[in-house]
């Protein structure tokens, strides 16, 4: 019998060639954006992230999604660090989440409080999502303008407290396979997974459109 880590892998793998094929994230990874898309992008981080965490508080007791609450995990202080950096030190005055970002926001948020199973489903596609492919965003912006390895602007995606990602990753497959409930909990689990791709796609086609082309 496949394992539910493994349906879920399975079963959310197309939405996340949708992420990694939007234009936006091609002309970022093609050298073809200013820093400004850059920090836009992690803008809209912040407020994602800021909903993931803040559930995290609350849910650290759950007996479903309590296990998945990590502190090695957390991404906040980092993204805030990245955002003095990029923006200045006022920069909490000038950030603002597009609609798509408030949208994906929300739902995490109403994961959080209603149905802790949905919120480990965000909470996978986020994490693992930037703890494997966000490192390809890092070299890219390391090489592109100049950051510092691993340092400021790019502070994000640098998992200091998980010093081997490959046996992190395998944790978090036994903890997903030790998820309880029915095969139709799991399977709701699997369509919020899809759902979480979906908006996170949202963001990536809004940012598209406030960045057409940058040189």
């Amino acid at each position: 019998m496949e394992s539910f880590s493994t349906l879920i892998r399975t079963a959310s793998r197309e939405q996340h060639e949708e992420v990694r094929g939007s234009t936006f994230m091609s002309d970022l990874l093609g050298h073809k954006l200013g820093v400004d898309a850059f920090a836009r992008y992690t803008e809209q981080l912040w407020f994602v992230y800021g909903a993931l965490e803040s559930g995290a508080e609350r849910l650290a007791g759950d007996p479903v999604a309590g296990p998945f609450v990590r502190p090695e995990l957390f991404r906040m202080a980092s993204l805030e660090q990245d955002l003095e950096y990029l923006r200045g030190p006022g920069w909490r005055s000038g950030v603002s989440a597009l609609p798509a970002t408030l949208e994906y926001a929300r739902r995490i948020s109403d994961c959080a409080h209603t149905w802790p199973a949905g919120y480990v489903a965000h909470h996978y596609t986020r994490y693992l999502g930037d703890l494997s492919g966000g490192q390809i965003i890092r070299d890219t912006a390391e090489r592109t303008w100049g950051f510092p390895k691993k340092g400021d602007g790019v502070r994000f995606y640098v998992f200091e407290e998980i010093p081997n990602p490959a046996a992190f990753k395998r944790g978090y497959w036994e903890l997903l396979d030790a998820v309880p409930g029915d095969e139709l909990e799991r399977q709701r689990i699997v369509s919020e997974c899809k759902r979480a791709y979906a908006l996170n796609n949202a963001v990536f086609q809004a940012l598209g459109e406030e960045f057409p082309l940058s040189a």
